[in-house]
């Protein structure tokens, strides 16, 4: 890339005359230029401070080092697509390009991608392990196992003094209390933890008829690429593809992928994901039977109500015929003298409000003659206030149209004026706005004049 250095006003490279000013906005413009001209895209290494994560999804941060510090902007297009969540304190290497910001006048990176610091060649490292086991078949999902539906005792493989050993207890503890759980303790972070891991996956493989487990979760709580790598260890995978009881995989967070995952036969995004995967036939069973209860419960009282209609039924069905006959007789004659009554005073209301639209249609009946000597007469006002209008109108029309003649600038230059522009076309309204030397152009009535100002005065 050709760099372009843009000259200082005033110097050689200045071809618009010296003493020229600035905006500010101008100023910043040519800086911002610059810049992005000067710098190339580029990888910029700090770490993490003052981050802000905007409604809109922009983040906001500086990236800072031992001797200097650096605004950064990183929009949401970008910021949804990174792979793990920038937190404060992370050492990262910035994919960035320098820029200003017109507005402040801030120098600022704009940042295209993150990647933690260590992280390429880590990662480098994963792909290839892993594209390695994947040709050997050891990810196979043919071979993978279904889980037992319901697990009599389970083992555990992590550190007893890790988060994830105390997320596993109570996740199980709330959803299967009675279920047994076997720890095989292991470090799960460090130089040796990956061998560890893989020594207590073949201890709890080897006792698996001793302890009785018919399951085994591997977890280990979030972290950068560096805390997780012992569960991307290949004599891990190996030992966990060789476990002879199903393996559930539970490491880091949901966007977190290593090695024992792949291998496992089941991933969980979290510890506490493995313990309810682990649970879940007697927590779905648990479920199942609340719902068979309130089902039963439900059941037997509809049976109840119904056999208790049908009692009420017979009791009414044991009444003497004569009795009902005698009692339905009664009822009609009670409902035939209040239908009487009913009929009558509907009836008479009737006939009141038949009396009262009767007079009301006498009252307003309209008075056709009278209702259209009123319009002839409006509609003769009317023809007379239009044409008053009209005229009104049209009078007024003409004077605008002479005192429009009168401030029409061709009718101002006629009377002697002229109209003063400078060599921008910009209109000269004060001596001031010009100096000595400069061209300007003098319109007339007829024609247009080019002169060059001699002297100026106020």
């Amino acid at each position: 890339m050709q760099n372009t250095l843009i000259p200082p006003f005033g110097g050689p490279g200045d071809t618009n005359g010296a003493g020229r000013v600035l905006s500010v906005s101008a100023l910043n413009r040519m800086a911002r230029e610059t810049l992005e001209a000067r710098f190339p895209l580029m990888w910029v290494s700090g770490e993490i401070s003052n981050l802000t994560r905007a409604p809109s999804g922009h983040l906001y941060f500086t990236l800072k080092d031992a001797e200097a510090q650096v605004r950064c902007t990183m929009w949401r297009n970008r910021a949804q697509l990174l792979p793990f969540r920038p937190e404060n304190g992370m050492r990262v290497d910035a994919r960035s390009l320098v820029t200003l910001y017109e507005a402040r006048g801030d120098f600022q990176l704009n940042v295209e991608a993150l990647r933690q610091t260590g992280q390429g060649n880590l990662f480098e490292a994963f792909l290839r392990l892993k594209e390695k086991l994947a040709s050997e078949g050891l990810f196979d999902p043919a071979a993978k196992r279904v889980l037992p539906h319901y697990p009599r005792r389970i083992g555990v493989v992590t550190s007893p003094t890790a988060a994830a050993w105390r997320d596993v207890l109570a996740a199980l503890q709330r959803r299967a209390p009675h279920l047994e759980v076997v720890l095989y303790p292991s470090p799960v972070q460090g130089a040796d933890a990956g061998a560890r891991l893989a020594e207590a996956v073949r201890t709890a493989d080897a006792r698996r008829a001793e302890d009785a487990i018919d399951l085994l979760l591997v977890v280990r709580g979030g972290g950068s690429i560096e805390d997780l790598w012992a569960f991307n260890d290949e004599a891990l995978a190996r030992a966990i593809r060789g476990c002879r009881v199903p393996v559930v995989s539970g490491v880091g967070h949901e966007t977190d992928f290593t090695i024992a995952d792949f291998a496992a036969d089941v991933r969980a995004a979290t510890p506490t994901g493995a313990a309810e995967l682990a649970s879940a036939g007697y927590h779905a069973a648990r479920a199942r039977v609340s719902d068979l209860g309130r089902f039963l419960s439900a059941g037997m009282e509809r049976r109840l109500h119904g056999l208790a209609q049908r009692l009420d039924r017979a009791a009414l069905r044991l009444v003497h015929p004569r009795e009902r006959l005698g009692l339905a007789r009664e009822r009609s004659e009670r409902l035939a003298t209040r239908l009487g009554a009913a009929m009558a005073r509907r009836l008479e209301r009737m006939e009141g409000t038949r009396r009262v639209l009767e007079l009301r249609l006498v009252a307003r009946k309209p008075d056709l003659r009278r209702e259209m000597e009123r319009c002839a007469r409006a509609a003769q006002r009317l023809g007379a206030a239009g044409g008053q209008l009209m005229q009104r109108r049209a009078e007024r029309l003409s004077a605008l149209a002479t005192h429009l003649q009168h401030l029409a600038p061709q009718a101002v230059l006629a009377r002697g004026y002229s109209i003063t522009r400078d060599a921008e076309g910009r209109i000269l309204r004060d001596a001031d706005e010009t100096t000595a030397g400069e061209k300007i152009s003098v319109e007339l009535a007829n024609g247009r004049l080019r002169a060059i100002v001699n002297s100026t005065e106020a």
